[in-house]
């Protein structure tokens, strides 16, 4: 079984997309690309003033022009942001020559990881936790539907987290082909 031409992470906002996929392409030989990041490189401006002054559908318009452009990089681990999902356009180019991965975590660390992060504009109100589960009610069948593996990564260091997604993406020996089946069925 031979690398897969890229790799995509989508999840919800805390779920370590970032991270993972810093170290995941690094195990792999591969480039990491964020597409919030690059977003905010080509504007010359963060998230939370694009969300101000074009608003969430402006932003998500540039989402999709950049995953359009990303979805032609060779040997690329694609940290997605948590919304990539929400529009039906973006489907086939997160999809295209990839392994779509989905970190999936808890509403409590998802709480806990974003908590003091002021640069998720969706989380800027009195109830964050709140958002965060309507959010993930939504976007959790989207996450799913997409994805060829599902990880879950609550309690787990990204160092285990990486290991195991690149035993499920590359398998090499007989036996660690077998684990991966088994754990297939029983989703990591």
């Amino acid at each position: 079984m031979s690398l897969p031409k890229r790799v995509v992470l989508v999840g919800p906002m805390g779920a370590g997309k970032s991270t993972i996929g810093r170290m995941l392409a690094r195990e792999l030989g591969y480039r990491f690309l964020d597409s919030d990041r690059i977003i905010e490189e080509r504007c010359g401006a963060n998230i939370p003033w694009i969300f101000d002054v074009e608003g969430e559908a402006g932003f998500r318009q540039r989402e999709t022009a950049m995953l359009d452009k990303l979805s032609a990089e060779p040997e690329t681990v694609l940290a997605t942001g948590g919304g990539a999902v929400m529009r039906a356009e973006n489907h086939p180019l997160l999809k295209k020559d990839s392994v779509v991965i989905y970190l999936r975590t808890s509403i409590e660390q998802q709480v806990e990881r974003t908590r003091k992060d002021r640069n998720r504009p969706l989380l800027q109100n009195d109830d964050p936790e709140g958002v965060l589960r309507k959010l993930f009610a939504i976007r959790d069948p989207l996450y799913t539907e997409l994805a060829d593996i599902i990880m879950f990564t609550d309690r787990k260091s990204p160092r285990l987290v990486v290991r195991q997604l690149v035993n499920r993406i590359n398998p090499k020996t007989p036996r660690q082909q077998r684990q991966v089946r088994k754990e297939g069925r029983n989703h990591v």
